[in-house]
């Protein structure tokens, strides 16, 4: 059996290794967030001719991305037309097949009431 001494220094250590790792791990994403914004280039250090070709590509995106909604809008509008062409010619189908139903036990009644005759 443990003493109980040996055990509250051990729980103790263990809360100073969890508030250490805390400690640790907020340093290190403060790390990683200052190396990641010190990668970024400030406005007035890049020159005029970066910044102009930023801004034309960043248009140029913009541009891409309204014709691909369009596009898209586009091709939904088409889909919902033919899931309602779909819908008539299903209901269409499934009236020329009940026809065709009718028109066979009708055929099947004649041809039993000439075989009792």
């Amino acid at each position: 059996m443990i003493p109980t001494w040996m055990t509250d220094h051990r729980s103790n250590q263990q809360e100073e290794y969890t508030v250490m790792y805390a400690k640790l791990t907020r340093f290190a994403c403060l790390a990683l967030t200052l190396s990641a914004l010190g990668a970024c280039v400030p406005p007035q250090a890049a020159d005029a001719g970066k910044m102009a070709e930023i801004e034309r590509m960043a248009r140029q995106a913009l541009e891409a991305a309204t014709s691909a909604g369009q596009r898209a809008d586009n091709a939904l509008s088409v889909a919902s037309e033919a899931a309602y062409d779909a819908s008539q010619a299903k209901s269409a189908a499934e009236s020329a097949q009940s026809c065709c139903n009718e028109n066979r036990d009708r055929m099947d009644r004649m041809f039993h009431k000439s075989m009792r005759k």
